[in-house]
């Protein structure tokens, strides 16, 4: 990609780890056809799937059932204290029945919490299957995506998809969903039940249950749009943040610390109304909840106290259905509360599923291989635009094995764009780009890529020792491989100055070495690696004389033999280049030697006289 495409590129979003409800990013457009899709991911788990329902549902039966069977023991009770007082001969409460009951209740429950745990246990485990299937594909789609996917999207934003997203989903299955079985199980159990006891009084319960689905269903509509106002306002608060604290160094020294501060404030104070309103929404159900649940309450209490004085139903029974409708409101609830984090996960799922949705790179027609280049490169008649507009057309260009082409121009002129063009990051749209005779669209990338070495002006290293960072550049290699590099790359002198030597741990960000030394690694990577053709952007411009001297060192070594493309910016570390293209807006506008160049006094030749010329001033 051009100079100019790359500073177009979006800023990087952060992600965070907040409560479930703020995980996902926006209300589904597509809640039925993204909720069957995650649902086609639980398929292969059924017979898990259907052992939790089993468990829910005896976990459920065996906890309803308490409250009638105490029903059962304190109308023994009642009856025998009754019978007592009216001075029946014989009459005594039956305590070894009561006792029976206790018993019989006492195991119940811990036969329901056994059969909780089973179900807990189960769905942690579909939960986390399913998460780990989902993990594998985007990680496998994320290798397949093209790089203008990453040129056009934040990186924090692709993060949050791989990672909160994911996350939620997995929380809300390893928790919500068996939640939801165990409520719809409770309330089907204690309808049940409830008939069994009194058809009036279930009658009433049900309608008190009606009238929470009365009020709560604009309730839930509301809170959608505000949930999602909320998670847009969470992504720009993440985005700020991550690109702060990753250019921290920059916001100092620009001093733009109190417009940062400024900037995170008011998207704070944005993210803390529009959480304000949608918590105030979603929390206005538990107290409306509550409020119808104890209007039914007090209703059952009325009607069924008529009931007993009728002798319609015992007084245990009417405890027990007392017990029940309390009961009742509770699963209601659950299942309220839960509606609004399916909503959240399925917006999730979406976003994770548009991931997965994304255009990949153009499928592999590998025909041809490489086993090791001899490093002609051919560029017939290429043409490439990064949008409708053209960048490059009929470019022409051949080099000849063990070559070194220096590619010069302003910025935007299309250095970049050739290189990708030449790793196949982007295909072109006519014309082909040959090595060693063979279209590299008949090869495999992987193959393609391996043919390459790359030194780049940004350099990156990963945390780990300094032996790891090198050994990258070739699997299985040995330390005499990785010492023999480091030499050749001068540097293996300041490695061994460091306390841990080759074992020293680079940090996160690499801030513990210098930007020299960082360059001085990644050349003895690229040496390690040993490729036919190497790709250089010149990264000389941000050190001292000394380091710089020494990169050129390595980099001169890494050359050795080798075809060798050297993005250059300055112009005098690349007169004994082979070739050098001049290019501007995409075209190449110059090529040959240095010297031919000079005297063709020419493009180059005002580009080199500025910079010595700028020299000579300062």
């Amino acid at each position: 990609m051009s100079e100019q495409k790359r500073q177009q590129r979006p800023g990087g979003g952060g992600f965070g780890h907040g409560a479930a409800l703020m995980m996902a990013g926006q209300k589904a457009k597509n809640f039925k056809g993204t909720l069957w899709r995650l649902l086609a991911y639980l398929k292969p788990l059924r017979l898990q799937l259907s052992a939790v329902l089993l468990a829910s549902i005896l976990s459920t039966i065996f906890t309803i059932v308490g409250p009638k069977l105490t029903g059962n023991a304190i109308t023994k009770i009642f009856e025998g204290s009754f019978a007592k007082l009216k001075g029946i001969p014989g009459a005594a409460i039956d305590f070894h029945g009561i006792g029976e009951i206790l018993l019989l209740i006492a195991g119940l429950y811990v036969l329901s919490s056994l059969f909780t745990y089973i179900q807990q246990y189960l769905m942690a485990t579909v939960a986390q299957k399913t998460v780990y299937a989902l993990r594998q594909e985007v990680n496998e789609k994320l290798k397949k995506l093209p790089l203008k996917y990453y040129d056009g999207h934040p990186h924090g934003e692709t993060l949050s998809r791989v990672t909160n997203d994911i996350d939620l989903i997995g929380t809300t299955l390893q928790q919500s969903v068996a939640q939801f079985i165990t409520s719809f199980v409770t309330i089907v159990g204690i309808i049940i039940m409830m008939l069994t006891i009194s058809p009036l009084l279930t009658l009433i319960a049900i309608a008190s249950l009606s009238m929470s689905v009365f009020f709560m269903r604009p309730i839930l509509k509301r809170s959608q749009k505000h949930f999602a106002n909320q998670q847009r306002t969470l992504g720009e608060l993440n985005g700020h943040i991550e690109e702060t604290y990753t250019g921290h160094q920059i916001v100092k020294a620009f001093g733009r610390e109190k417009k940062t501060i400024e900037r995170f404030d008011e998207v704070n104070e944005k993210l803390y109304h529009a959480g304000r309103i949608a918590q105030f929404i979603s929390g206005i159900i538990m107290p409306l909840m509550f409020f119808v649940s104890n209007f039914g309450y007090v209703m059952i209490c009325v009607f069924g106290g008529i009931l007993v004085t009728q002798r319609a139903i015992s007084i245990g029974d009417i405890h027990a259905f007392i017990s029940y409708s309390r009961q009742f409101s509770q699963p209601v609830t659950q299942t309220a509360n839960i509606a609004n984090i399916i909503q959240a996960t399925i917006a999730a799922a979406e976003r994770v599923f548009e991931l997965l949705d994304e255009e990949e790179e153009v499928a592999e027609t590998a025909t041809s291989a490489l086993s090791r280049a001899k490093g002609a490169v051919t560029f017939d008649h290429v043409a490439f635009g990064y949008g409708d507009e053209p960048l490059i057309e009929e470019m022409n260009i051949d080099v000849k094995p063990g070559q070194t082409v220096a590619i010069v121009g302003p910025t935007g002129a299309g250095k970049t764009t050739l290189i990708n063009l030449l790793m196949r990051f982007y295909d072109v749209r006519s014309g082909s780009i040959k090595i060693d005779g063979i279209d590299i669209r008949e090869l495999s990338r992987e193959n393609l890529r391996a043919t390459f070495g790359m030194v780049l002006q940004d350099t990156w290293l990963f945390k780990g020792t300094i032996k790891e960072n090198i050994a990258y550049g070739k699997d299985g290699a040995t330390d005499a491989e990785i010492f023999a590099a480091a030499k050749a790359a001068c540097a293996d002198h300041f490695i061994r100055t460091l306390p841990d030597g080759y074992d020293t741990v680079i940090n996160e960000v690499a801030s513990n070495i210098s930007q020299g030394q960082k360059q001085l690694l990644t050349i003895a990577r690229a040496i390690l690696a040993d490729p036919p053709i190497m790709i250089l952007d010149e990264a000389t411009s941000n050190v001292d004389t000394r380091t710089e001297l020494l990169i050129q060192q390595g980099m001169n070594r890494l050359m050795e033999g080798r075809t060798s493309f050297v993005i250059a910016h300055r112009l005098s570390t690349i007169r004994n280049a082979d070739l050098i293209l001049v290019m501007d807006q995409g075209k190449v506008v110059e090529k040959g030697t240095h010297h031919e160049l000079l005297v063709a006094n020419g493009f180059y030749a005002d580009l080199y006289n500025s910079q010595f010329l700028n020299k000579t001033a300062v």
